[in-house]
């Protein structure tokens, strides 16, 4: 039995729905334009098939935070929608008053509007439970007018707002399609994968990739874990390789003695299963040069080795399935992006179900032109990192009560 409805559960033919999407996009500082619109792409199915079924669809969604300098209107965001979607999405400049009754009351079937920034309302950033916001006026005023609630924003889920738990306590609610293949996706990875299985791991907060590399490995998630980047460089502390003062001030708020000894009996326990480098690259006098790890100056470590990228490629090429987020060095330097291009290029050219996430992973495979290549790219951040710790989904959870009730 499914733990949510889907949009094959319910007949939207002249219904109104509520559709929650995730479009906060990069802004340029000075025009406020829109400098990457992929999040608006990836809703353009949820919408069209919405549409196409004949629904009164009123779209709500946020960009930036109050007092945050991209905290801005829709209006830009409505006019890319309308050109990826083929018809007009009106962008109405209200969300619970006269204006947005109006225009939701206004609505025929296959037409779309989207309303004003919903984190213009004080209480849509508050953390409270689905009965609590359920009694918010974003809910009281929008749910009377509207027959289904949609959630499509998975970027989001990992927050208890309003807007996205409120309305499944008083509304028929689904999950729109991107949010169905991010969490299927992920499922595939981090519940029910095809062994072996390797996790690439290079994120800043070594903390949060403890407790990953713990569940997985004691769960069977995975067979493997590499570790790259800060969190290779917090491995070889530990495992006890010089690294330097400069690299190890880079982990001091991460490496506290509580975390340390976690790690350490990580390792003590699964360290045959935990991978790291066998040689780093570095800068000397302005040119890469690879050393052994037991060979360090003190200096930055920058990426990882040759080495290490030739060891951990015949891993992969083996594996079934392979999860990666977070680089192996300094990417924004070509010499130093050497690892992680390494390491995406051999997920591509292997057999696996491949998924990247995290902004910083994502952002490099765009930029190398390998992001088309994946099985799946996870357009979450947040949302992300707290599914794979195995901690629930608010917005998931609220569609999930929906669901039994």
């Amino acid at each position: 039995m499914k733990q949510f409805n889907t949009l094959d559960d319910f007949d939207f033919n002249d219904r109104t729905i509520l559709l929650r999407v995730d479009i906060n996009c990069p802004l340029n500082k000075e025009t406020l334009d829109l400098e990457d619109d992929n999040r608006i792409r990836q809703i353009v199915p949820t919408v069209r098939e919405l549409i196409d079924k004949g629904g009164k669809v009123v779209i709500l969604a946020h960009q930036g935070r109050p007092g945050d300098w991209d905290f801005t209107d829709l209006d830009k965001h409505a006019s890319v929608l309308t050109k990826y979607l083929g018809q007009e999405v009106k962008y109405v400049d209200d969300v619970v008053g006269e204006k947005a009754i109006a225009a939701v009351k206004g609505l025929a079937s296959g037409q779309a509007i989207m309303l004003k920034n919903v984190r213009e309302l004080p209480y849509e950033l508050e953390k409270k439970s689905m009965e609590e916001h359920a009694l918010c006026e974003l809910v009281t005023t929008l749910a009377p007018l509207a027959d289904y609630y949609v959630n499509d924003a998975f970027a989001t889920a990992h927050r208890s707002q309003c807007s996205l738990v409120g309305f499944p306590e008083v509304l028929p609610s689904a999950v729109g399609r991107l949010m169905e293949k991010e969490l299927s996706a992920l499922s595939s990875v981090f519940e029910d994968p095809q062994h072996p299985t390797v996790f690439i791991l290079g994120g800043a907060k070594f903390g949060d990739s403890l407790r990953l590399i713990e569940r997985a490995l004691d769960r069977g998630t995975a067979d493997w874990i590499i570790c790259v980047g800060l969190c290779g460089n917090a491995f070889l502390h530990i495992r006890g390789y010089d690294l330097g003062d400069e690299n190890i001030e880079l982990l001091e708020e991460e490496l506290t003695p509580e975390v340390v000894e976690h790690a350490r009996k990580l390792l003590r326990e699964k360290g045959e299963r935990i991978l790291t480098p066998i040689d780093v690259g570095v800068d000397d006098g302005g040119e890469r040069r690879d050393l052994l790890v037991g060979d360090l100056p003190h200096g930055p470590v920058l990426d990882i080795g040759r080495r290490s990228v030739d060891k951990f490629t015949k891993v992969l090429y083996n594996a079934r399935t392979i999860f990666m987020s977070g680089p192996a060095g300094l990417i924004e330097k070509d010499e130093f992006c050497f690892g992680t291009r390494e390491l995406l290029t051999a997920m591509t050219r292997s057999q696996a179900f491949t998924l990247i996430g995290g902004g910083h992973t994502v952002g490099v495979a765009k930029r190398l032109g390998l992001a088309g290549k994946f099985s799946y790219v996870s357009t979450a951040g947040g949302a992300l990192e707290t599914f794979v710790l195995g901690k629930p989904l608010p917005a998931v959870e609220a569609l999930k009560t929906c669901k039994k009730a």
